[in-house]
């Protein structure tokens, strides 16, 4: 092995590992142990889409994206506002959040049941009004839906622009389908199964969405502030205009930030391939999950 060979796998090494470590936080290597090495029965077999989108380094921006676009419900701004702590303990938010997909997805069928009872456990003690005097609970089944179709939409746009396998037709009402069963168990009310039932849905909560004092507020810290190092923040810029970009056009405007920021002034073309060179980089540097290869 010649120098500089040894020296990008030493340098791959680490930057896999301090992505990890920011995603997963540091039980994560021990959690992803048992979440696939763990014997017995799944809710999704080896061969399902649900693992592919899940496990794709597409849903980095597909991630950012549905926060974006979950932001801009009210109710469900209002409850993660008060109740999420994402501004004081944001990896903690993403590495519980990541835990839960992971489980879900990857896990025992026992595990995925514990991560949802505790989620709904969760859900069911927050309560409260938005700034004009709204009320909310975390566990209305309109909310939940909600945060799932958003959660859906952008997933899978992400992969089918960013993922390494594209998922055909089928395959995309099959991935909505999986996705479903988690969605159903957390409390939504019908989920949606196929395309045609998504784009139905999205149209349907529509009317309800706008950009608020709260949603615009979570767009500059998510696009603007992040809480990372100098030398992160030029990868994350391209990565958060590769998931403003994502959005549906109305979306699109609402979050954007103002004209100062970088993320404002990149151009959709510019911002994809942006995209395609961050999902590169992470695919590049983040080693297989248990179990699999590549």
């Amino acid at each position: 092995m010649t120098r500089a060979t040894a020296a990008v796998r030493q340098l791959r090494r680490q930057a896999g590992e301090a992505v990890f470590l920011r995603v997963a936080g540091p039980d994560g290597a021990r959690n992803r142990e048992r979440i696939h090495g763990a014997p017995g029965p799944r809710w999704f077999g080896p061969g399902r889409p649900v693992r592919q989108v899940h496990g794709d380094a597409s849903m980095f921006i597909g991630g950012l994206a549905a926060l974006l676009l979950q932001s801009l419900h009210p109710l469900a701004m209002a409850a993660v506002a008060a109740h999420s702590g994402y501004r004081g303990d944001p990896w903690g938010r993403l590495q519980r959040t990541s835990t839960f997909l992971a489980v879900t997805t990857f896990g025992t069928s026992a595990d995925a049941t514990a991560a949802v009872d505790r989620v709904r456990e969760v859900h069911a003690r927050i309560r409260g009004r938005t700034a004009d005097g709204m009320p909310y609970r975390a566990d209305d089944p309109e909310l939940l839906t909600w945060v799932h179709v958003a959660e859906a939409y952008c997933f899978l746009r992400a992969h089918q622009r960013y993922g390494r396998h594209p998922l055909s037709p089928s395959g995309r009402d099959a991935y909505l389908a999986d996705t479903a069963r988690v969605a159903r168990a957390l409390g939504a009310e019908r989920p949606p199964e196929d395309e045609r039932e998504l784009a139905l849905r999205m149209a349907a909560y529509r009317p309800s969405l706008r950009p608020t004092a709260a949603s615009r507020d979570t767009a500059r810290f998510l696009l603007t502030d992040p809480p990372l190092p100098g030398a992160a923040r030029l990868p994350y810029a391209l990565l958060a205009a590769a998931a403003v970009e994502l959005l549906p056009p109305w979306a699109r405007a609402a979050v954007r930030p103002g004209p100062a920021h970088v993320v404002a002034w990149i151009p959709a073309p510019a911002a994809r391939a942006g995209g395609h060179a961050v999902t590169w980089a992470l695919r590049w540097a983040l080693p297989p999950a248990p179990g699999r290869s590549g």
